[in-house]
């Protein structure tokens, strides 16, 4: 199973950096863009922590400055590596309390399947908010980065 979510994670990174980068070069960058790439960072982040059963340091819609974006991405990115190579059984359930305050139970493969769907959901809306405000995105398709 890590085998699989290796290169899922290794592509996440890259999509997520590509996306870093634009809006750190652009003093322009759209808000909503900056709601939308926060909360990707938050929601790995307290994902991961879900999974190895400790206390989010993040909410769910938090707002990170830009310049703090990079540093949180690489944590989220070496946490979660962590908790691959640490996993004996990734069909053991892990329970939470979601944002809104329910409770729920998920295997840590469909949790880990979660995080990148997630990321790539909100990237697609990113790319239509830059499009509206005459900004080009970048190609972050999964089969251009394993090209």
């Amino acid at each position: 199973m890590e085998n699989l979510f290796n290169p899922l994670f290794d592509y996440n990174y890259q999509a997520n950096k590509t996306l870093i980068t634009q809006a750190l070069e652009n003093s322009n960058y759209p808000a909503k863009c900056v709601e939308w790439l926060s909360h990707i960072l938050n929601a790995h982040h307290i994902w991961n922590k879900r999974i190895v059963e400790e206390e989010a340091s993040y909410t769910v819609w938090q707002l990170h400055k830009k310049t703090d974006w990079e540093d949180l991405h690489y944590e989220n990115q070496r946490e979660t590596f962590e908790i691959l190579r640490n996993v004996d059984d990734f069909t053991k359930r892990v329970s939470y309390t979601s944002s809104e305050g329910k409770s729920y139970s998920n295997e840590v493969k469909d949790i880990l399947f979660h995080i990148v769907n997630h990321s790539t959901h909100h990237r697609g809306q990113i790319a239509t908010e830059l499009r509206k405000n005459n900004i080009a995105p970048k190609e972050l398709d999964y089969i251009y980065f394993k090209r």
